[in-house]
């Protein structure tokens, strides 16, 4: 039986714009009421006002999902407003367009520590609420389709999203016995500024033109926001492990998986979109 989400409480991250935002207004189309966090708060208000629009209520909460002490203050200011929580999606994250020898130790770690550990801090604070209200909920990360497979220019950015799906998979196990839901969040492409600003962070200096990736994948491998957004709701309402919005990313997932060298003959052209190769960074 699908589950009511009418009333229940939904915190988002990355709520500003891209798949966080859609997520939310398709929340609040489901009845649901929205906690929005993100660093722009002008754009937080902007998505506040769509969603009290459609009869719900929107608290925001800005910030950055990386800085010590975040999570705990978004949970608690949830709990002050609304009483408690019922729903996380940690989504918010950036991507790094470059070859994975060119990224220092620095600048590997600062997106590991908004798109691994800030995602981790906020899910296992969350987790150790509820469980310790004997509460049902759901905790949702958005990991990647690049999570099974990398693109060239990418690498660094997967094993991120790999890293996530992974601690999912351990925590929907560890959890379960408490019903909670746990889920990672697979997308592909998707039609939003995410690339835009990965191709600009992965530049190796000002000026230099990038290849975009992205912008060479397959059309069966772009899709709209909302898509990703509608295929998070119908997981709320009927739990799964993990949720794919392309049934062709997902075989292709798998098939890389048992024959690597197929992935690599489909893949390796990818390699041409990127700028020209620099030297490795010195540690």
């Amino acid at each position: 039986m699908a589950r009511d989400l009418t009333d229940r409480i939904l915190i988002v991250t990355g709520s500003s714009s891209g798949i966080g935002r859609a997520t939310a207004l398709e929340a609040a189309k489901a009845g649901m009421h929205v906690v929005l966090t993100a660093r722009r708060e002008d754009r937080l208000r902007d998505v506040a006002k769509a969603i009290e629009a459609l009869g719900r209520k929107a608290l925001c909460v800005a910030g950055d999902a990386a800085d010590a002490g975040f999570s705990a203050r978004l949970l608690d200011e949830t709990e002050r407003t609304f009483g408690r929580f019922d729903v996380v999606f940690s989504n918010a994250g950036y991507g790094l367009e470059r070859r994975a020898v060119e990224i220092g130790n620095d600048e590997m770690r600062r997106l590991f520590e908004v798109n691994y550990f800030a995602s981790v801090d906020l899910v296992r604070l969350a987790a150790e609420r509820l469980v310790a209200r004997k509460q049902r909920g759901h905790l949702l990360m958005c990991s990647s389709c690049v999570a099974r497979f990398s693109l060239p220019g990418y690498g660094v950015y997967a094993a991120s999203k790999a890293a996530q799906a992974l601690y999912c998979q351990g925590l929907r196990h560890e959890l379960r016995p408490f019903g909670i839901d746990v889920s990672s969040v697979h997308p592909v492409t998707t039609a939003t500024e995410f690339f835009d600003v990965a191709s600009t962070v992965g530049k190796a200096a000002p000026g230099e033109p990038t290849g975009k990736v992205a912008d060479h994948a397959p059309k069966m491998f772009v899709q709209p926001p909302e898509r990703v957004a509608r295929a998070v709701i119908r997981c709320l309402r009927r739990p799964c492990p993990e949720v794919w919005t392309s049934f062709s990313a997902r075989f292709a997932a798998g098939l890389f998986t048992v024959f690597p060298r197929v992935g690599d003959l489909f893949l390796r052209p990818y390699l041409r979109y990127l700028p020209p190769a620099e030297a490795p960074p010195r540690r």
